[in-house]
């Protein structure tokens, strides 16, 4: 643990374009658009920062005036941060060399200048490395930094951000949703969002548990989609969904359905 700093270094695995869906789904979030100061954090974003340009770039559309702060408590991982900003101040990326981006040392205690308060962190591929029992404290910390309608986004993904999954926790650290969002190119079965699962629900995935119950019944309603997937797999994957719905499970906005992503609100998952 760094002095000063709450946690861990995280294994700082880097690649561009890794967390393009939970970037996506921020971008859409209501939280983001109707904030009062669009401040964001990239918390423990590793190795390289550029999955802060990234988040940028990608809610700038939604909110022009969007600021982005990636923390790390690794020292060098920020001096090598700031050196990729000053390449992008000088337009040698595909990033816009005004981005309102920063960096700075920092852990779950989530330090900010002066006595702004963040509308969104996002701590992606951050406490995987932690215990289950470590997941409240980190929620709790992380939480009672934020402004009073904001939110954390803490979540999971593979390598390459093909498969994803995330949970809303609000500011009183009480978690909100889950969604999972997966590429549906070559898919082979939605139960491999299983191995992605944030740490506070990858060792529920056991029968008896409600997530569990939940993958389940995707991966069956999938397979009995199978002859949908003559119109391809965005096709079979909603009419999978589509099963559930009927069932009365809520899957959240029809509309993100398309992209390969649902979100079920907590108490669809929450550990026994």
């Amino acid at each position: 643990m760094a002095p000063g700093h709450i946690g861990q270094a995280t294994r700082g695995t880097t690649n561009t374009n890794r967390l393009r869906r939970v970037d996506r789904w921020i971008a859409r979030h209501p939280v983001l658009r109707r904030c009062a100061d669009p401040l964001v954090i990239d918390l423990g974003y590793g190795a390289s920062g550029v999955t802060a340009f990234e988040l940028e770039a990608r809610l700038r559309p939604a909110r022009p005036d969007v600021e982005v702060l990636g923390l790390e408590i690794d020292p060098e991982r920020v001096a090598r941060a700031r050196t990729q900003l000053e390449e992008v101040r000088v337009g040698r990326t595909p990033f816009a060399p005004d981005a309102r981006v920063g960096f700075a040392r920092g852990g779950f205690e989530v330090p900010v200048p002066g006595s702004r308060r963040p509308a969104i962190i996002r701590a992606f591929n951050v406490l995987r490395q932690y215990d289950e029992a470590d997941v409240a404290d980190a929620w709790s910390r992380m939480t009672s930094r934020l402004a009073p309608d904001g939110m954390l986004v803490e979540g999971t993904c593979d390598e390459i951000g093909r498969v994803s999954t995330w949970i809303e926790v609000g500011p009183d650290a009480a978690p909100r949703s889950l969604t999972i969002s997966l590429r549906l190119a070559g898919l082979d079965s939605p139960a491999i969002a299983a191995e992605r699962l944030p740490k506070a629900l990858i060792h529920r995935n056991v029968a008896g548990e409600r997530v569990h119950e939940l993958l389940s019944s995707l991966d069956d309603e999938w397979r009995r989609a199978a002859p949908a997937s003559a119109f391809g797999p965005v096709q079979r994957w909603r009419t999978a969904l589509g099963a559930m719905a009927d069932r009365g499970i809520d899957l959240g906005d029809r509309s993100r359905w398309r992209l390969g992503e649902f979100t079920v609100p907590w108490s669809a998952v929450a550990p026994h």
